[in-house]
């Protein structure tokens, strides 16, 4: 309160009443207060009490994480300081090589000048193939003595007049087109289409060549038995004729010829053909336009071979000549290319067949099944000499009916 003389605030004076008033007010606000806090801290502790198991679990949970955190953090550190470690390797490594050849570049560039091996190598490689061809020239050349490859028959073009062209004959047997088969007797067929078989086999084997289908024998030995052909590996359109077709005939006479009053002896199978080559694909009791087309589809197989052969020594045979077999085989023997690629020594060849060779084997197959057949056929049982076969063409074939089992061929188109 403030003096009234002096006017100075002075200290406040309570009498007892009112300190005894303050007393009691203040000692039931403190209740009052005191039962609000003691209601609020046993509301928290049963809260608490509630998510304890939990926040320990979660606490728990940290631990671990924490743990696994720095464990992977140090894993990881110390696969980074192995991988710098190495690539530190690496890199002094790398040094040292790029130093290794700078110094021997430097010795190499103080070095007098010396000849080019590699131009040395390739002169005695050059050299080597040609003499690999002409070896192989000269093999030819025999193997065509040996066979007797010929052309019989016909004349030049003198005084205007067209020249005739011959018949091939290998071993003394004429090899005729697709179209004149028929005028041949089975043994006759048989044996110049084997004959054609081992000289192309052996011409090939000479010059190194891998051909487009495979010869196989039913004896499993080289020249034993019948002849099949079929399709060898590759990605051409001739690789899906992979079935082995016969490359012979049947002198087995049909019913007319069992008829007539002069049978032919009936032919005896060969008792070594196995059964896993293609009897089961055309069986001697299956028809015989079956064995007529499978015997079409096998030599139209052989000129395919020829024709390729012919690409592979720069010989370009043309559709209309690929019936030709032994006159394509000889223009591949006097060819200026001849052995001088294969598939077996430099300069090598792509496998059969490559983009440049544009002949299909489904053009040969279609030229080969279309040809013009005649109706002259020969009995089998006269021989080459009583058909006069082996000589001209000139010379007069008797038509018989008597049948027997050849390609049964038609149309106006084809090798004939």
């Amino acid at each position: 309160m403030e003096c009234k003389n002096c006017e100075l605030r002075q200290r406040q004076y309570y009498c007892a009443v009112c300190i005894k008033t303050h007393l009691r007010d203040f000692r039931l606000q403190t209740n009052h207060f005191s039962s609000d806090r003691d209601e609020h801290v046993a509301r928290a502790y049963r809260a608490f009490k509630s998510i304890e198991s939990g926040r320990l679990q979660i606490r728990a949970e940290i631990a671990q994480v924490n743990r696994s955190l720095e464990q992977l953090l140090v894993e990881s550190l110390a696969k980074v300081r192995r991988d710098c470690e190495s690539k530190r390797d690496r890199l002094r490594t790398l040094r040292e090589t790029i130093a290794q050849r700078r110094r021997t570049l430097n010795a190499a560039r103080l070095l007098p000048p010396q000849p080019h091996t590699l131009t040395k190598e390739s002169q005695e490689l050059s050299v080597l193939s040609q003499t690999i061809a002409r070896a192989r020239s000269g093999l030819v050349q025999e193997l065509v003595e040996v066979f007797h490859v010929v052309e019989v028959g016909g004349r030049p073009a003198v005084g205007g007049r067209p020249g005739a062209r011959g018949e091939w004959t290998i071993g003394g047997l004429v090899l005729p087109v697709p179209g004149d088969v028929r005028r041949y007797p089975p043994d006759h067929i048989n044996a110049v289409i084997t004959h054609t078989i081992h000289f192309l086999g052996l011409l090939t084997f000479y010059l190194g060549i891998k051909l487009p289908f495979d010869v196989s024998w039913s004896c499993r030995r080289l020249g034993v038995g019948m002849p099949w052909i079929g399709a060898g590996r590759g990605s051409e359109s001739w690789a899906k004729w992979t079935a082995k077709h016969p490359m012979h005939l049947t002198s087995k006479p049909s019913l007319a010829s069992t008829s007539s009053s002069t049978p032919s002896p009936p032919s005896s199978p060969p008792s070594c053909t196995p059964a896993s080559l293609a009897d089961s694909e055309v069986p001697e009791h299956a028809p015989a336009h079956a064995r007529n087309q499978s015997f079409t589809t096998g030599l139209a197989m052989l000129l395919y071979n020829v024709c390729y052969l012919a690409h592979t020594q720069g010989v370009e045979i043309p559709l209309s000549q690929a019936g030709d077999a032994l006159g394509n085989l000889w223009a591949v023997c006097c060819s200026g290319e001849l052995g001088r690629r294969s598939h077996s020594t430099t300069p090598l060849l792509l496998p059969p067949t490559p983009p440049s060779f544009t002949l299909d084997f489904a053009q040969v197959l279609q030229a080969t099944t279309t040809s013009p057949a005649r109706a002259a056929r020969i009995r089998p049982g006269r021989s080459t000499q009583e058909a006069g076969i082996g000589r001209t063409r000139s010379e007069h074939i008797v038509e018989e009916e008597d049948g027997w089992d050849v390609v049964e061929l038609g149309g106006e188109e084809g090798f004939g």
